[in-house]
């Protein structure tokens, strides 16, 4: 059975430079009440990696580990109708306020999106937001898609380290 489903407040400080961006949290994650909480998804585990942390088990560490590295987190999609987590099954969408987002977090000058999706509706719905942002198209860390865990995380790797470097 499909419904209307709503997304978390982002995960922003205002001293944030790059964004990551999703579609829409899985049924998974909308049941734990936090982003990617899918123990498959490897976003955790990549975020972990790239900045040298233990996995965060909770909540207020995944928030810490974002927020220690400059990093806001957020879904493209304020609310949509969907049955299961695939995106494909998304419809009747309703973007997220960027326009707020980005004026509580002046300084992102990124925007990573978590796979194809999210960048899609994203350039359909708030592609304005991309002029003067540098962005790219990150492999998704969903278990559905199948590349390689080492493929994922150096894509992952380049798309972040790319950012410090510019800064």
């Amino acid at each position: 059975m499909s419904g209307r489903i709503v997304a978390f407040p982002p995960v922003a400080r205002p001293d944030a430079r790059v964004l990551i961006l999703g579609s829409m949290p899985s049924v998974e994650s909308l049941r734990q009440g936090f982003y990617y909480g899918h123990p498959r998804n490897a976003f955790w585990r990549i975020m972990a990696e790239i900045y040298g942390a233990s996995l965060p088990e909770d909540i207020p560490a995944k928030t810490a580990l974002l927020e220690e590295n400059g990093i806001a987190l957020w879904d493209v999609l304020h609310s949509c109708e969907r049955e299961g987590s695939l995106d494909s099954a998304i419809h009747s969408v309703e973007p997220n306020d960027f326009a707020g987002l980005f004026e509580k977090c002046p300084g992102i000058g990124k925007i990573l999106f978590n796979g194809g999706t999210a960048r899609a509706l994203f350039q359909r719905h708030c592609g304005a937001y991309l002029r003067d942002r540098a962005w790219a198209q990150m492999p998704s860390t969903s278990p559905a898609y199948t590349l390689s865990w080492e493929r994922k995380l150096a894509l992952w790797r380049r798309g972040l380290k790319d950012e410090h470097e510019s800064l």
